[in-house]
């Protein structure tokens, strides 16, 4: 368990810490954790700050900025992606370089690639296969009405995300269609991915145009399909021979069930004569649609549609080009021995026949006439991996080398079989001879993998550690070289610890500003969501409440935290309790968290007994919880005692009761003789009355 870590990344295997990991290039992005690294660049997410977006920028390894051939590709990288204007092209923002630091800024998207989805999900059925390439193969068609052509289509190219969009990244190699696409491209060296390297672009002295991607788009149809690469080689030469000599497999080969018109497409798409092909992704999709129409009516078989789709395919004219004899990639230059029989016409489709041999690795003397090197992805900077570079062999050097005349005698059988000797053991010790392979060392400890490589007579070197969710703390993830791979014996092996699951527990954070409980929460890689306001009583207006998920709960990086603020005590309004019954008013205010004093009370002749004469504070008046309303209870009307008056003067009488705020009415009894003496009263006396109320005097 990790509480304030140091800044996440995925430096290289042995590099160390990723120096770019926070760091703001161009004032305005944020550099966060790697999420991709290619032979030229890494790509971080990252943050725009300027407009607080998050965005995906591509770096230039350090050192190639340097090269102004890998500084013009992500130019024109920037330039490619700008020139298309379609929802399924990774859309490239910005581009710059910020004091030797190279980079694009592109649109980010979270998810997985085409690549992902072929391992997990192919053999695909064929409609939905078609379905899944519909949109690249869109994008594709775009890119060639804009003319320009990708040049690397690949399935890790490919980027498809959470919400299922499918977009096409990575147009660095991308290139305009013109007259110089018919020659060879950057500095005369032909770049890309061998498995989809369409058959001209190894031959021939010429660039690709758009039916280089279309086969491409072939090649990743195929792979859909069946779940595997058509041509298989136990390096990328052999690949590279293969997609020359051989066509690519009816896909119902590997996956029956296929129908024969989904053969034919990609048979037309992957046909070895470019000129066979569709001529650029445009008409590869329609030719798609026709036949997901098919598919989609249930057709198990169209002849019409399987005729019209092969078209001229037939049996193509090939380089015969044997294949190696060695076990992987040489580092010597390899070229294709061209016959004299025929010339090479840069602009046509024809290949012809030719033998594999061995050369030396001295650079080839210059010429207009080619034959063909192909170089180790390794050998070529900046290259992508799994890469080959193709470059252009002049035939005049290679006839020139050639014997004009047949070796006769016991001498030239002696030095034929010297010369295949020398080259076989100079093929062994440039392929083989010199590399070993990298033992397994999976899930050990760092000692036991140090001692098994150190065992195998390679230098072990401990990479920085990572987390990982499936391998146990302290256990070997993954090693640079991978397990198997080809390793110069006596090098250096990078192996990597594991550090367990990352997790990141949520701090307390109630009573802390919003601005500060973000920041706590982002440097233990926790991400802050939108704020929630409450009222609350105790909490001061804007201090977090609470957090949600709560403090103390361990989270996987990136996982969002929601923060609960507080608005402030809530504002309580006082309604107009006068007139009204006190007890009523009492429960209510009380309810709502107020206080009700009702210990004053007063007489009122016009308010009834046990309803409110008065509050304070004023009725609308704003209050919080806690705070008291003071409400002045009626006692009902004051009330008199009746005096006794009998025997009194009618005068005094009507002065005592006046005095005491009775009305006085005097009326003769029956038994009145004149005296002027009160005889009777009523109401009698003791009686009690409001004052007001009238008293009736009897006289005698």
């Amino acid at each position: 368990m990790v509480d304030e870590p140091t800044p996440r990344h995925d430096g290289a295997r042995g590099a160390g810490p990723d120096a770019l990991f926070g760091r703001l290039i161009d004032g305005r992005y944020r550099i966060g954790p790697r999420i991709a690294r290619g032979g030229m660049a890494s790509v971080y997410e990252a943050t725009d700050i300027r407009l607080d977006k998050t965005v995906a920028v591509k770096v230039m390894h350090v050192g190639l900025g340097d090269h102004d051939e890998f500084a013009a590709r992500f130019v024109r990288e920037a330039r490619a992606a700008a020139r298309i204007d379609h929802p399924n092209v990774v859309a490239v923002y910005d581009q710059g370089d910020d004091d030797g630091t190279v980079f694009l800024a592109m649109e980010y998207v979270p998810g997985h690639t085409l690549r992902d989805v072929i391992r997990k999900e192919s053999p695909m059925a064929p409609r939905r296969a078609l379905e899944t390439l519909e949109p690249v193969v869109s994008a594709i068609a775009a890119a060639h009405r804009a003319g320009l052509i990708h040049r690397d289509v690949k399935p890790e190219n490919v980027l498809i995300a959470d919400s299922g969009q499918i977009k096409v990244a990575d147009f660095g190699l991308a290139k305009a269609i013109s007259t110089d696409t018919q020659h060879t491209v950057t500095g005369g060296v032909l770049i890309g991915t061998v498995s989809y390297l369409a058959p001209e672009m190894v031959v021939q002295d010429v660039g690709p145009d758009a039916r280089a991607d279309v086969y491409a788009l072939g090649v990743v149809l195929f792979e859909l399909l069946t779940g595997s690469k058509p041509h298989a080689g136990e390096s990328p030469i052999q690949v590279a021979y293969k997609h020359v000599n051989a066509d690519i497999p009816a896909p119902s080969s590997q996956a029956p069930g296929v129908p024969a018109y989904v053969d034919a497409l990609v048979a037309r798409a992957t046909a070895r004569d470019r000129a066979l092909r569709p001529a650029d992704a445009g008409i590869l999709l329609h030719q798609m649609h026709r036949v997901m129409q098919a598919l989609t009516e249930g057709v198990d078989d169209d002849p019409e549609l399987t005729a019209d789709l092969r078209g001229a395919l037939g049996r193509q004219d090939t380089v015969e080009l044997a294949e190696p004899e060695y076990d992987d990639e040489p580092a010597a230059l390899v070229e294709a021995e061209l016959s004299d029989a025929a010339p090479i016409d840069a602009d046509a489709d024809h290949r012809p026949g030719g033998t594999l041999v061995a050369a030396d690795p001295a650079p080839p003397p210059a010429s207009s006439s080619t034959g063909l090197d192909v170089v180790s992805g390794s050998a070529l900077a900046g290259s992508p991996p799994g890469a080959v570079a193709v470059r252009p062999t002049p035939i005049d050097a290679v006839n020139a080398r050639r014997p004009r005349g047949r070796w006769r005698g016991p001498l030239g059988v002696v030095l034929a079989v010297l010369l295949v000797a020398g080259l076989g053991v100079g093929a062994w010790w440039l392929t083989d001879g010199r590399w070993t392979r990298t033992p397994g060392v999976l899930e050990l400890t760092a000692d036991e993998a140090a001692d098994k490589l150190e065992a195998a007579g390679l230098t072990a070197e401990r990479a920085e550690d990572e987390y990982s969710e499936t391998v146990e703390e302290g256990l070997v993830i993954s090693t640079y070289p991978a397990a198997g791979d080809r390793v110069l014996a006596g090098g250096t092996v990078s192996y990597v610890i594991s550090l367990g699951k990352e997790r990141y527990r949520v701090p307390k954070l109630a009573g802390e500003t919003v601005d500060d409980a973000q920041d706590r929460l982002m440097r233990r890689h926790l991400t802050p969501t939108d704020t929630i306001e409450r009222w609350h009583e105790s909490v001061g207006d804007g201090r977090v409440i609470r957090t949600d998920p709560k403090a103390g709960t361990s989270l996987r990086p990136d996982t969002a935290v929601t923060l609960i603020v507080s608005k402030g005590r809530k504002p309580l309004t006082i309604g107009d309790w006068i007139g009204k019954s006190a007890a009523r008013a009492e429960s209510q205010l009380t309810d709502r968290g107020l206080v009700a004093d009702t210990s004053a009370t007063a007489h009122s002749d016009s308010v009834p007994k046990g309803n409110v004469i008065s509050q304070q504070p004023r009725p609308g008046t704003t209050l919080h919880r806690g705070d008291t309303v003071q409400l002045v209870v009626s006692l009902g009307p004051e009330l008199i005692e009746v005096p006794r008056v009998v025997a009194s003067g009618v005068a005094d009488a009507r002065e005592r009761l006046e005095g005491l705020g009775f009305e006085v009415r005097v009326v003769e009894a029956d038994s009145y003789i004149g005296l002027g003496y009160v005889l009777s009263t009523n109401p009698s006396a003791g009686t009690m009355l409001a004052k007001g109320s009238t008293v009736t005097l009897y006289l005698v």
